[in-house]
C-alpha cells in the first residue's frame, strides 16, 4: 500500500487586503523583533512599505534586509544569515516572488540548524533537526507558490548550477496571498510567473507520484490559469485574484508530489544565463509535454478537458494529447513567451554541459518518461 504525505500551511488568508491580518498574527504569536526579507525593487515601488506601515501603525519594531537578487546565490543568503542575527531577529517576513521568500527559508533554516551555514549542505533532503525561525511570506507575484512549499532553489555561482532544497521544516507558517501586492507585476512577470505556475501544476499532475488529492489540486489549478492568465497579464486585478489562487493550489500539489524534467531542464537556463525562472520552463513547457505524452495515460484528455477544449472527452487519445500540448502552446505564445531558447541567450556549445547539469537535477527523476542525456540535447536543439 502506497502511503501519501500532504504537508501544507498552518494558516494561510487569500482575498484583495489579506496583509491587514499581518500585525494580527505577529501580535498573537508574539513576536516582537521582525526581519523584512525582500528586494530593492520591491522597496523602490513601494510594496514593501504596504506591509512596513503596517508595523508602523502598530509600533512593531523591525529591520529591512532588502539585498535579495533574481536567481539567489550561497553568498546572498549567508548576507541575510548575518543581517538577521546582527538584528536579533524572532520571526521573518517575507515579502516578493520566488527569490525573497526562498531566500527566507534558508536564512529561517540555518538560523536553527547552523550546522548548515555553508549553504550547500541543504541540498536534496537535508537532515535539519529544527523548524526554521518563523516565516511569514506576503508573494507579490502569481506563480511560485513559495509560500505554502517545502522547497526553495539556490544558486551555486561557483559552479554554475541551481540546487533544490526540500525541506518540511522551511514551510512558512502563514501566508498572506493578497491579490493588491501582485497589482504591481509587470506584465512579463505576469506573464512568465503564471506560466510557472502552470508548469507545476501540468508537471504535478503527471508526476509518478501524483495521487487523488494532488490531481485535484492540480486540474484546478489548471483550470483556474488556462481561463485566467491572459487577463492577469493585462492588469485585470479579478483575474490576478484567480492567479493567486491558481498558483497557490498547484503550490499545494507539487510541494508533495514533485516535479518532472522541465523544471530540470529550466533550472540550468537560469544558473548558466541568469533567465527568470518562469520564462525558463515556459519556454521548455509544451515541448517536454510532447516529448511525455505518450507516458501520460489518460491524464492529457483530463488537461484537455479542463481547458475547455471542444471534444475531449471523445477524441482519440492521440489527436486530444496533441491538442493540450497545442493548448499550452497558444497560451504561452499569447502571453508573450520567447518561443526559442536562442532568445534567452543558449549557445548550443553549452548544451552537453548544461543537459548534464538537467540529467542530475533533483526534478528529473520525477518525469513519466525516463530520459536520457542525448535525449535532454535534443530537446534544447529543437529550441534553438
Amino acid at each position: 500500500m502506497t502511503v501519501n504525505r500532504m504537508i501544507l500551511n498552518e494558516t494561510s488568508y487569500f482575498g484583495k487586503g489579506a496583509i491587514n491580518e499581518v500585525t494580527r498574527e505577529i501580535n498573537k504569536r508574539g513576536f516582537k523583533n521582525i526581519l523584512v526579507v525582500t528586494d530593492k525593487e520591491l522597496v523602490k515601488i513601494g510594496l514593501t512599505k504596504k506591509v512596513t506601515q503596517l508595523f508602523d501603525q502598530e509600533k512593531i519594531a523591525y529591520n529591512v534586509f532588502d539585498g535579495i537578487v533574481p536567481n539567489p546565490s550561497i553568498e546572498d543568503v549567508q548576507a541575510g544569515v548575518a543581517f538577521a542575527k546582527e538584528s536579533k531577529a524572532d520571526c521573518l517576513i517575507a515579502i516578493g516572488g520566488g527569490s525573497p521568500i526562498d531566500t527566507a527559508k534558508a536564512i529561517g533554516i540555518i538560523i536553527t540548524n547552523p550546522e548548515f551555514e555553508d549553504v550547500i549542505s541543504l541540498e536534496g533532503v537535508a537532515d535539519t533537526k529544527k523548524p526554521a525561525l518563523p516565516i511569514l511570506a506576503i508573494p507579490t507575484t502569481s506563480g511560485t507558490a513559495a509560500e505554502v512549499t517545502i522547497n526553495y532553489v539556490i544558486t551555486d555561482k561557483k559552479n554554475n548550477r541551481k540546487f533544490v532544497c526540500v525541506d518540511p521544516h522551511d514551510i512558512p507558517v502563514v501566508s498572506f496571498v493578497d491579490s493588491d501586492m501582485m497589482m504591481g507585476m509587470p506584465k512579463s512577470l505576469c506573464a512568465a510567473t503564471g506560466m510557472d505556475a502552470m508548469t507545476h501544476a501540468i508537471e504535478g499532475f503527471v508526476t509518478p507520484g501524483a495521487w487523488e488529492m494532488s490531481d485535484m489540486l492540480h486540474l484546478k489549478a489548471i483550470e483556474i490559469i488556462g481561463s485566467s492568465l491572459r487577463g492577469s497579464v493585462n492588469g485585470n486585478q479579478d483575474n490576478r485574484e484567480k492567479m493567486a489562487l491558481a498558483q497557490y493550489l498547484a503550490g499545494m500539489g507539487f510541494s508533495n508530489v514533485g516535479l518532472g524534467l522541465v523544471h530540470g531542464m529550466a533550472h540550468p537556463l537560469s544558473a548558466w544565463y541568469d533567465v527568470p525562472h518562469g520564462v525558463a520552463c515556459a519556454s521548455l513547457l509544451p515541448t517536454v509535454m510532447a516529448f511525455n505524452k505518450e507516458y501520460t495515460g489518460e491524464k492529457y484528455r483530463e488537461i484537455a478537458k479542463v481547458l475547455g477544449i471542444n471534444g475531449a472527452e471523445t477524441m482519440l487519445l492521440d489527436e486530444v494529447r496533441d491538442r493540450a500540448v497545442e493548448a499550452i502552446q497558444k497560451l504561452s505564445t499569447d502571453v508573450g513567451i520567447p518561443s526559442t531558447i536562442s532568445e534567452l541567450g543558449v549557445r548550443k556549445e553549452d548544451l552537453p554541459a548544461i543537459a548534464k547539469d538537467a540529467l542530475n537535477d533533483v526534478c528529473t527523476p520525477g518525469n513519466p518518461r525516463e530520459v536520457t542525456i542525448e535525449e535532454i540535447i535534443s530537446l534544447y536543439e529543437s529550441l534553438l
